[in-house]
C-alpha cells in the first residue's frame, strides 16, 4: 500500500520564527529542497502552497515531492489531496497544526501530525 504525506506548507513554514515572513517564496524553496533529500516516511510527499509561497516552487512532481498550488487558501486543496489519495487506497498523513483542517482530514480517515513531526524528520538531516 502506498503512503502519501500531504504538507500544509504555510503551517509548517510558519511554525518556526526564522524570518520566513520576509520572503515566503525563499522559505518555500528551503522546505522543498529539504523534503527532496529527507528520509520522510512516505512514498509521495504533496506540498500544498498558497499565496506568496507559490513563487517558491513550480507546480508538478520533482522526484517523490509533488507541488500543488492552491487556487485560494490551502485548506480546501489539502483536504482534496487527502481525499484523493485515500480514494486511491493510499494511507494518508496530513501535516498541519490547524485544528479545523485536522478535524476535516481526520474524518476522511487520514492521520494528522503536527509540523514538529515533519521538522524533526528534517532536523535529522542537519544533525545526523
Amino acid at each position: 500500500m502506498r503512503s502519501v504525506v500531504v504538507v500544509d506548507s504555510a503551517n509548517v513554514i510558519g511554525s518556526r520564527p526564522d524570518g520566513w515572513w520576509k520572503d515566503r517564496a525563499a522559505a518555500t524553496r528551503r522546505l522543498h529542497e529539504a523534503l527532496l533529500v529527507a528520509d520522510v516516511p512516505g512514498d509521495e510527499i504533496v506540498m500544498v502552497l498558497e499565496g506568496g509561497a507559490r513563487g517558491g516552487a513550480r507546480p508538478g512532481k520533482d522526484a517523490h515531492v509533488r507541488i500543488v498550488h492552491a487556487p485560494k487558501e490551502g485548506d480546501a486543496t489539502i483536504l482534496s489531496e487527502a481525499q484523493r489519495a485515500g480514494q486511491r487506497g493510499c494511507t494518508v498523513t496530513v501535516v498541519t497544526a490547524d485544528r479545523a483542517l485536522a478535524a476535516n482530514v481526520s474524518a476522511t480517515g487520514a492521520t494528522v501530525v503536527g509540523p514538529t513531526w515533519l521538522l524533526d524528520q528534517l532536523d535529522k538531516l542537519d544533525h545526523g
